[in-house]
This record gives C-alpha cells, structure tokens and sequence, in this order.
C-alpha cells in the first residue's frame, strides 16, 4: 500500500497478534521502536534506540535477509528472514534493523483481518507515547470505524509522558498499564536514567479519570526499593481506586544485557515476602507471576 506524507506514521518494531496478558481480553499489540528511558534491567534492550546502519549485523545473518544500500542504510528483506533474532544479538547499540515503518491506514488494516476474535488492541514499546501523534489518530479512527469501535484502546507506558500529552489521547484512551520501577528518586535515576516524578503524577492523573487499569511493580532485590520503601508504595496505591489491578513482576535474566546479568534473580520465596508487605497495608488486588525462570 502507498504511504502518503500527511498521514501519521510510526516505526514498529513488531506486532503481536494476539495476546491475553497486554489488558483485557484477547489484543493486538503493537509494539513501538525507541524508548526515552535506558533500563539497566531492560528486558527488550533492541526497542530503545533506531538503528545507526552500522551494518554490524549484516554478516551474523544466516539467510541474507539483511544488507547495505548504496546510500549506506540497512535493508531487511522480511521474506527471507526466519526470525532468528542473530541480528538482534549481535546489535552493540540496543536496536533493531527490521523495524517497519506504518502508517495509520496500514494498522488499521492489520486490525481489521483479526477484529473478530479481539477485545481490543494495545500499544506498546519501547516506549509506545514517543509516538503520541500517530496514537492518537489510530485511536481516534478505531473510535469512528463501525467495524472497529468496539474494541478497547490500551497504552502500555512508562509514565514519563507530560499530562498535557495524556490529555491529548484521554478521549480516546480506554485504559492504560504503567510501571513504577522504584520509589526514591536516586534510585529511579540509578536504574533508568531519569527520575520517576513524572511517573508517579501520570500515575494518579490517570486514576483520577478512571484510565489506569493497571500498576506494574518490578521487584529486584537488593536493587530497586519498592519493598524497603514500602509505605510510600502502598500508600500511592491506596490513593488509586480499588478497581486498578496491581501486577507484581519478578526480575529475572531473560532478554537482559550487561551489568543486570550479574543480578540475583527475584525468587518465588522473595516475591511472596514483597507480596505480602503490600496486601497487609492495602486491599487491591494482586496479580503475581506463574513462572521464575
């Protein structure tokens, strides 16, 4: 399909067709490239930068669906790549050389070969909100198709966003799952690169206009605070309504590069233990995981 150069586009990383644990229901989830926080602990390092063409990941390639143009730009040929993940491997600067770039009309079209068997559709990241444009005019367009608007519009964020740029989408957002990575600000700069003060605001202005669906908590021991910080914790989730659902992940190894490989990973015994801290001084409900791997 011809792309134009009015419509709002956005670099996709992958899309996910169908997915139960990305809000409610069954979703298509779109996950966008780039990403405004750098994650010591990041389990998708490959969505936070755009690719530099340093072409470093062109021989690792065992089928030769990657290679240089003329103009020194990487050129995937999705044909003939097998998903192998080498590329992703072998990339220094934590990106991805097969994203693609969408427009509105061409993700509408996605949606509409699977709108029957959905509830509704999620957009995440990297960090989904860098792309807040092209959000908002795909939300606004499923809200005004008649084959589409019944189905729910999630963002799965960071918080970082400004609360001018939630207002921006607020009409069009069904709900959205934030993450809070820590409570202190030094250690939220520590782990992430940034301080969380705006993610805790997104947090309770989202509540206050019944769009947060969901809290995410990671828990690392030893490395982020949210158990020995635990009263500020409970006591920002006893400001949410009790209809936002609380999931508690536990940090381990899997897709994480560099110094967190070193970490301890968050044990079944310690989840339960943070699990436990919270339930007593709250009365949400807590999702905890299935699987330690």
């Amino acid at each position: 399909m011809m792309k134009t150069h009015t419509e709002k586009q956005a670099l996709v990383s992958r899309i996910l067709t169908f997915s139960c644990v990305d809000g409610p229901g069954n979703r298509l989830v779109i996950f966008l490239q780039g990403c405004n926080f750098n994650c010591l602990n990041c389990h998708n390092p490959h969505t936070i930068n755009h690719c530099n063409d340093c072409g470093d990941c062109v021989a690792v390639c065992p089928t030769g669906a990657l290679g240089v143009t003329s103009k020194g730009v990487i050129n995937w040929d999705s044909k003939s790549c097998t998903q192998c993940d080498a590329c992703i491997d072998a990339c220094t600067y934590n990106s991805n050389p097969k994203v693609m770039r969408y427009t509105v009309t061409e993700i509408l079209a996605v949606i509409r070969q699977h709108y029957h068997f959905l509830s509704g559709v999620t957009i995440s990241g990297g960090e989904a909100t860098l792309q807040l444009p092209f959000i908002v005019e795909l939300f606004k367009r499923v809200k005004s198709d008649p084959e589409l608007k019944h189905l729910t519009c999630f963002i799965d964020s960071n918080g970082e966003l400004p609360l001018t740029g939630w207002d921006k989408v607020m009409d069009y957002l069904d709900g959205a799952m934030i993450d809070l990575k820590s409570w202190q600000q030094e250690t939220h700069q520590w782990l992430v690169g940034r301080t969380n003060h705006r993610v805790v605001k997104t947090i309770e202005y989202l509540a206050q206009h019944d769009k947060l669906f969901e809290l995410r908590l990671l828990h690392i021991p030893g490395r982020s605070d949210l158990d020995s910080e635990i009263e500020g914790v409970a006591g920002l989730i006893n400001r949410l309504p009790i209809t936002v659902q609380i999931r508690l992940n536990a940090f381990q190894h899997h897709g994480v590069k560099g110094i967190a490989l070193t970490w301890p990973k968050c044990s079944k015994e310690q989840m339960l233990a943070f699990h436990a801290l919270l339930t007593s001084r709250t009365q949400h409900t807590y999702l905890l995981p299935t699987i330690y791997t």
